[in-house]
């Protein structure tokens, strides 16, 4: 069996692992796409590294578009293979990938309309909403701890990695000349307590494992200490400053813990009546999601629902999709939050939020997740900023911004490598670090090492290995 690494090696987007059988079957491990790259992205995505038609099966760890977006791409371009996910990944991937299509052709209208002036012919987005539309009829939804047999060779089991609504490490085993080989890929692992979802679990006994790396290097702090940082922010932007806060985040994850955290505080009276405001239609049908698959949840959020009927919506909350109601709060000067998607803040209508509020004392930009170097997100937080370009135009950086990483859905290095104790590292080959910066994998990799992990190896994009 060989296996080969085309995306998410040594760095943090677009992930994509091919598996290889001895028989050939060719099994894919996600399909994501990469984002936060500049001008490079367009053309990382358009190449995928291999025949899509050959793909027999895809097994997707969760809906996050750097793991699922180009799903639709490859069904363009031929796949018609099955995509086995979790069941609340398949339901997501519905509205995410639709969602990414639909972003894709806009800005592929604006794009074109530059390269008109300059006499240049139009391009075409990488996929349509139609492609998005039709990859679903390809979708398999299998309920968590439960083996899905795909063939005589082949079988998967899914369990929960805490990191979002669906997600799973992909447990694989397969048969190759009588023996079985047990492989997981643990897609991106989530926090110890999350404050919706169930708590990772324990998964069964490997001989190889993929695993994430992205806080490899670094610790968060508690869940009390962040709420109690949002808390002061809120206080100090919105009620003694009156300004805005602004808070970039991923639509589906992020946006529903951060209202659920609010939604908390507004139950204890620690927040006046602030208006809250969620301006993202991917939110906004994502929440619905969530409210379907309760059995993802964990048990505080199943007790808050014994009192509150809707731990994802409070009085002052207010849900945007229209865009014309978007671009009026840019020109309402009421202190309020608002939560819009990127939460790399490197596209969606939250880029726009930025531009019309960054030169304003009275506001706040708050990061809440990882961000890649060359992100915008990223970029407003170099320290000494006074100036940044933002949709081709400069503005002066005179708002707060500020950050906190304890609301990412990854594990810190502490909580990723407790995750992994339920294995037996002396039954494990080798360990592959996907889906982090390469010099945090070297740091990760040496505590792993330290931890008495044999092998581990930090492969190159386009890495083959045979295992």
């Amino acid at each position: 069996m060989k296996l080969k690494f085309l995306g998410a090696a040594r760095e943090v987007t677009g992930s994509k692992h091919l598996v290889i059988t001895n028989s050939g079957k060719k099994i894919l491990l996600d399909c994501g796409m990469y984002q936060g790259k500049g001008l490079e992205t367009d053309a990382l995505n358009r190449n995928l590294g291999f025949d899509p038609a050959e793909i027999d099966h895809l097994i997707l760890s969760h809906a996050h578009i750097d793991h699922s977006g180009l799903i639709p791409y490859m069904y363009k371009l031929g796949f018609r293979g099955s995509i086995i996910t979790t069941n609340a990944t398949r339901d997501l991937c519905a509205i995410m990938l639709a969602d990414s299509a639909h972003i894709q052709e806009l800005d592929i209208k604006w794009f074109n309309k530059k390269r008109a002036k300059n006499n240049l012919s139009p391009v075409e987005p990488i996929y349509s909403v139609f492609d998005a539309e039709d990859c679903m009829k390809l979708f398999i939804g299998i309920g968590y701890e439960r083996r899905f047999y795909i063939d005589n060779e082949v079988n998967v089991k899914f369990t929960h990695t805490g990191h979002m609504l669906g997600s799973a490490v992909v447990n694989l085993q397969i048969t190759e000349n009588g023996q079985k080989k047990h492989l997981a890929f643990t897609g991106d692992i989530g926090r110890p307590h999350n404050r919706i979802l169930k708590s990772p679990t324990a998964f069964p006994p490997c001989d190889v494992l993929i695993t994430e790396s992205t806080y490899g290097d670094r610790l968060h702090t508690s869940e009390a200490e962040s709420e109690d940082e949002l808390l002061n922010i809120v206080i100090q932007t919105c009620v003694q400053n009156k300004g805005k806060l602004i808070i970039p985040a991923f639509s589906v994850g992020r946006t529903q813990e951060i209202v659920f955290v609010l939604n908390n505080l507004f139950n204890k009276g620690l927040i006046p009546s602030i208006k809250v405001i969620v301006d993202s239609p991917l939110s906004v049908n994502a929440t619905e999601v969530f409210r379907l698959h309760t059995e993802c949840m964990n048990q505080a959020v199943r007790d808050v629902l014994n009192h509150d009927d809707d731990p994802f919506g409070f009085k002052s909350l207010r849900l945007i999709k229209n865009v014309e109601e978007s671009k009026a709060l840019n020109q309402s000067e009421e202190p309020c939050i608002i939560i819009s998607a990127s939460g790399m803040a490197e596209a969606g209508r939250v880029k726009h939020h930025i531009a019309n509020n960054i030169s304003n004392w009275r506001n706040t930009i708050l990061l809440v997740g990882y961000c890649s170097p060359t992100s915008l997100g990223a970029r407003i937080q170099e320290p000494g900023l006074r100036f940044i370009s933002i949709l081709g135009e400069m503005h002066e950086v005179n708002a707060r911004i500020a950050k906190i990483d304890a609301f990412s859905g990854h594990g810190d290095y502490k909580e990723m490598i407790e995750f992994l104790e339920c294995q037996d590292k002396e039954l494990i080959r080798t360990v592959f670090l996907v889906h982090g910066e390469y010099e945090v994998q070297k740091n990760y990799r040496q505590k792993l090492l330290e931890k008495g992990y044999r092998t581990v190896l930090i492969p190159a994009f386009g890495e083959e290995f045979e295992i």
